[in-house]
């Protein structure tokens, strides 16, 4: 009997040691361009992609251990790489996830933090297949509202920006806005448009191509995007080219000031509107967060990513890997998201 214990007791043994070796401390998951969000309560979400899958992992402890990835939804020929991927956005009772397929229809699901489940709610753009590039941002405030920007098609068949935004407890969101037409015909088409959100201040950075440059530009509205202002360039300098850079920054609205990173002919810069640029070093794939002098930027150099903060130009190196995105707790701690050898990391720094 005794002889029979021991060898179920060995075996549970074995088993949870064979389950203890599959999982990394590093580790979320299998998966591709992750993003990452904070909620009014602390709560952090990794969303990222598998193939046509959406997955969610929960943070509760400040980012020191991850939930098992939860199945949002599985979406048929979902764009996937490149800056293209499911986004993600977190306020005080909901957070929203964003996707688009490859015939251009962007999808988004809603998740009601007291109910615990991701739904289903449609899609976002309200012209069928006019986001075909794949291309867009969200952001939102802490009061429940959402806002989103991507490239449209619908407009001379050409890409240009395109916003919309959802009320708190709004089922649909709002009209799609033509936020900016360029005068050259189109947009970037390959750069990603970024929003940032703070109270009824939304931004908007995007890169344009006027003249042969491929330039970023900033909008701004003080009315939650009602309205925006015209178009100004950021930065002094300009880029010629006769291609697309594939890299569209990051931007981050922190007090009165509206921040943003980019990178030009492989140098990552920081830039306040009306501004120079300021360099930060070789790099690209930049993003940027936190606020005050907490602020940091992200960014790839090689194979490996980093971390550069604002106040003291402080290099930290993460690992090795690519698409790196992060969020800076009120404890001036670090959470960094990115992607290596089809994994998903994570590293708290």
């Amino acid at each position: 009997m005794k002889k029979a214990l021991l060898a179920i007791l060995s075996g549970v043994f074995f088993l949870m040691l064979a389950s203890w070796a599959k999982v990394k401390k590093d580790t979320i998951s299998e998966g591709k361009q992750p993003q990452i969000s904070e909620d009014n309560r602390g709560i952090i979400r990794v969303v990222f992609g598998q193939e046509d899958k959406i997955f969610c992992s929960t943070s509760t402890d400040k980012g020191i251990v991850f939930s098992e990835p939860v199945l949002v939804a599985q979406i048929h020929n979902m764009h996937l790489g490149m800056s293209r991927g499911p986004q993600i956005a977190s306020s005080g009772n909901y957070s929203v996830i964003t996707a688009i397929d490859k015939s251009g229809n962007i999808h988004w699901f809603q998740l009601n933090h007291s109910a615990k489940s991701w739904k289903d709610m449609g899609t976002i753009n309200n012209i069928k297949g006019s986001a075909p590039e794949g291309l867009m941002s969200i952001a939102a405030d802490k009061k429940d509202h959402f806002y989103a920007v991507w490239l449209d098609t619908r407009t001379g068949n050409k890409n240009q920006i395109y916003f919309s935004s959802l009320i708190p407890n709004a089922k649909t969101w709002s009209k799609n806005i033509l936020a900016y037409q360029s005068p050259a015909e189109h947009v970037c088409e390959c750069c990603k448009p970024n929003i940032s959100v703070q109270g009824s201040e939304v931004a908007i950075m995007f890169r344009n191509w006027l003249n042969g440059s491929r330039d970023l530009y900033l909008l701004r509205s003080s009315n939650s995007g009602q309205s925006f202002t015209a178009a100004q360039k950021l930065g002094m300098g300009t880029w010629k080219l006769n291609g697309c850079p594939m890299d569209g920054g990051g931007i981050n609205i922190s007090g009165s000031d509206v921040q943003t990173t980019w990178q030009r002919k492989g140098v990552v810069y920081y830039c306040k509107l009306g501004q120079p640029e300021v360099t930060i070093g070789k790099g690209r794939t930049c993003s940027i967060s936190g606020t005050g002098n907490n602020t940091a930027i992200a960014m790839q150099v090689g194979d490996m990513v980093k971390i550069v903060t604002l106040k003291n130009k402080n290099e930290i190196t993460i690992g090795k890997g690519s698409f790196l995105r992060f969020i800076v707790l009120p404890d001036k701690k670090i959470i960094c998201v990115w992607e290596q050898d089809n994994e998903v990391k994570f590293k708290k720094v």
